[in-house]
């Protein structure tokens, strides 16, 4: 599992860093506040139509070969980025990256394949660190190689660096992680995602769950693709200050998930 931690921990650096950009990569090009929400919320679109698509395939061929193809699909993506001359190759780099990300659920499910029950949330958990730990690294990162000026920012760095280090994970994958899914177990019919989700919404509380973290992403999302925007016009911001604030978010994220959370709820509930 440690070498797991470290790939997607270093594709999410690459992730993180190039988040809190988007909107000035956008603005370059003309864009309008709408038209840069709309880039940010494109990625999730397409991920939100493939992610049942790569469940399926990662169950019936494996994870291993779906984090090889979407991690080398994220290194194109960011090259793409990094290179874009006009608005409409923002939206489908993003658009592609969408489509291909099914890093994080395959490695999920490699922990589920990898745990017995009782070390699973554990297992989880690491996952979770190498998210949170992306995300502060990451915008740091980013805004510190774009810099402090709009008008100045090297945009294409960070597309360049953000590349490299998912082609990075890709070569970790191909050399050091092996098949967590037996081919025994490969062959047998899963029940598909609809069925599941359907499941779980048939389940009183946990679809008072579900709707209380969809409340709680579109919160967080509405922020995140609308706060470089704002700190630019109220505060004269250039890229790195945005990076330094969205690292400020992701250490104390990190700190609630993995110090305070265990001791609060072993205190209220």
């Amino acid at each position: 599992m440690p070498i797991l931690f470290l790939i997607v921990f270093v594709d999410l650096v690459g992730f993180g860093l190039i988040i809190p950009l988007l909107p000035f990569y956008a603005e370059r090009f003309g864009a309008s506040p709408q038209v840069v929400t709309i880039l940010l919320a494109i990625f999730s679109l397409m991920s939100m139509i493939s992610a049942p698509l790569w469940g399926r395939i990662s169950d019936r061929i494996g994870r291993r070969p779906v984090l090889m193809a979407s991690m080398l699909a994220a290194a194109f993506a960011y090259l793409w980025l990094g290179f874009a001359t006009e608005l409409w190759m923002l939206f489908a780099a993003r658009a592609f990256a969408g489509l291909c990300a099914g890093n994080i659920a395959a490695a999920q499910a490699y922990i589920a394949d990898v745990t017995p029950p009782e070390r699973r949330a554990r297992g989880m958990g690491m996952i979770g660190a190498a998210f949170g730990l992306g995300f502060i690294i990451g915008p740091a990162l980013g805004g510190i190689v774009a810099g402090n000026e709009l008008a100045t920012a090297d945009l294409q760095a960070p597309g360049l660096i953000a590349a490299g280090l998912s082609f990075a994970a890709f070569l970790g994958v191909v050399l050091f992680l092996p098949e967590s899914l037996p081919t025994a177990v490969r062959a047998r019919q899963s029940r598909s995602r609809i069925a599941v989700l359907q499941s779980v919404l048939r389940r009183p509380m946990l679809a008072r769950l579900v709707a209380v973290f969809f409340l709680v992403i579109l919160a967080f999302a509405g922020m995140e693709s609308t706060f470089a925007m704002w700190a630019m016009r109220q505060f004269g911001w250039g890229p790195a200050q945005i990076g330094y604030v969205f690292t400020y978010v992701g250490l104390l994220s990190a700190v609630m998930q993995g110090g305070l959370i265990g001791p609060l709820s072993r205190r209220f509930g």
